[in-house]
């Protein structure tokens, strides 16, 4: 009778404990960690190839941390990333919140466009619970897969009340960092992220989640852009500047009806006479060009080396091209004014 009511007792503690764990949703996107391989010791695999039941249960102390569930969303590399899946994540998300089906999400997301993905969620999600971007850079079949304690790390900061009001967030190799501001910087190594004009805004070890610094660029809520109801975005391409460089690449966006053009240029968003020329007839064709730069930090500055105000070019201040792009999709659901959309880049 005694062993029984100690049962009861340790079964009664261990609900009322679960009860109060905070509720945390994963979706699946596929990626990496998700991957699986032919031999522990080869770098080859297949991206997204287990579901996420099978991560879940790589990670048996995940479930000390959250209430944890999980929904698989896509099953994909994220180089096939669509602004679909995009959409989609977008809709369950606001879905998720507005239903109090959780209290916080993870997303499991290839690392090739997750700094694309964290920025326009940070831009589009209507909520301030958290939102935290994990993923590896190993396959789950390798040796020292970083998977298990990238989504273990990833859990504990989204169930942690310091991580609300932050933004998207990307949680890798125990960093915290800005969906804004992460980039990728190493195409095999596992401390492959980092933001290089701001560094993380913490760190995630043993369990502690430690912020040193927030963001003062507006995101989330404070957002205008709201895509819960649509089903495309404008078309904006991303041209490479180099030396020698002609305008090929400009025209053939213009001739494809592209609404927008971001120029990854050289040094300070800088582009030779031939872009020049290209870009000036894009303007005239009502295409918007944004300046960006190929350089891996610094900023764009609007009026410096290239006469922005009459050139009609806007600058993507310390946006790298492909989140300029991010930015831009977004701003022209709203406006084709170039003042109000310049506004947009020092803003958010």
């Amino acid at each position: 009778m005694k062993q029984f009511s100690l049962l009861l007792l340790a079964i009664l503690l261990y609900a009322a404990t679960s009860a109060q764990l905070p509720r945390v949703l994963i979706l699946a996107t596929g990626g990496t960690i998700a991957g699986a391989g032919n031999a522990a010791d080869r770098a080859g695999y297949k991206a997204g190839a287990l579901p996420i039941d099978d991560l879940l249960n790589a990670v048996p102390q995940i479930h000390k941390v959250a209430k944890v569930s999980g929904e698989q969303i896509a099953s994909v590399g994220s180089q096939d990333i669509s602004i679909d899946v995009w959409l989609t994540l977008n809709k369950r998300i606001n879905e998720v919140f507005e239903k109090n089906e959780a209290d916080a999400i993870v997303i499991t997301h290839g690392t090739d466009t997750k700094e694309e993905t964290s920025y326009f969620l940070n831009l589009t999600v209507r909520y301030n619970k958290p939102v935290i971007l994990t993923g590896s850079m190993r396959p789950a079949t390798a040796i020292s897969a970083d998977g298990p304690k990238n989504l273990y790390d990833a859990v504990t900061v989204a169930a942690s009340p310091l991580s609300k009001g932050r933004g998207v967030l990307v949680v890798f190799n125990e960093g915290i960092y800005d969906g804004r501001d992460v980039v990728k910087i190493s195409t095999t190594k596992v401390n492959a992220f980092v933001s290089p004009n701001l560094g993380p805004l913490g760190q995630v070890y043993d369990g502690k989640v430690t912020y040193y610094m927030s963001s003062m660029r507006k995101s989330t809520s404070q957002t205008p852009f709201d895509v819960r109801n649509l089903t495309k975005l404008p078309k904006v391409g991303i041209v490479y500047m180099y030396a020698d460089a002609d305008e090929t690449a400009i025209n053939a966006f213009v001739a494809a009806k592209y609404d927008a053009i971001v120029i990854a240029g050289v040094g300070n968003g800088n582009f030779n006479k031939a872009y020049m020329a290209a870009v000036e007839k894009a303007i005239k064709a009502g295409v918007v060009v944004c300046r960006a730069t190929r350089t891996s930090s610094g900023r764009v500055v609007l009026e410096d080396e290239i006469d922005d105000e009459k050139l009609g070019t806007i600058v993507s201040d310390d946006l790298n091209p492909a989140k300029a792009r991010v930015l831009l999709m977004l701003g022209l659901t709203q406006t084709k004014d170039k003042k109000q959309l310049q506004q947009y880049f020092f803003e958010y």
